[in-house]
C-alpha cells in the first residue's frame, strides 16, 4: 500500500509557530493558517481582554458555526436540487 505524501508546513497563527503536517497543498495549509490568522485577530479586536486560550475557543466556535450553517444550505441545496432533478423524470 503507498501512503499520500504529507506536507510539512510552518505556519504562523497568532504570533506563534505551529507545524501544520497534512495531505492538502502547501498553499492550501497556508491558506486555512492565514484564515485562523485573520479569525483571532478580529475577535482579538473585538474583545482585547480575551486570554489566547478564549480566543482560540472562540476562534474554534466561530468556525465550526461558519461550518455548520455551510452543512445546512449544501443539504438544503441538495434537497432542492434532487427535488427539481425528480420534476424532470416525472
Amino acid at each position: 500500500m503507498s501512503e499520500r505524501k504529507k506536507n510539512r508546513i510552518t505556519v504562523d497563527i497568532y504570533g506563534q509557530q505551529y507545524v501544520i503536517v497534512g495531505e492538502e497543498s502547501a498553499s492550501h495549509i497556508r491558506h486555512v493558517a492565514e484564515l485562523v490568522d485573520e479569525k483571532m485577530r478580529e475577535i482579538n479586536s473585538k474583545n482585547p481582554s480575551l486570554d489566547t486560550s478564549k480566543l482560540a475557543v472562540l476562534t474554534a466556535v466561530n468556525a465550526i458555526h461558519d461550518y455548520v450553517k455551510l452543512q445546512e444550505e449544501y443539504l438544503r441545496l441538495k434537497e432542492e436540487f434532487n427535488k427539481l432533478k425528480g420534476d424532470d423524470n416525472a
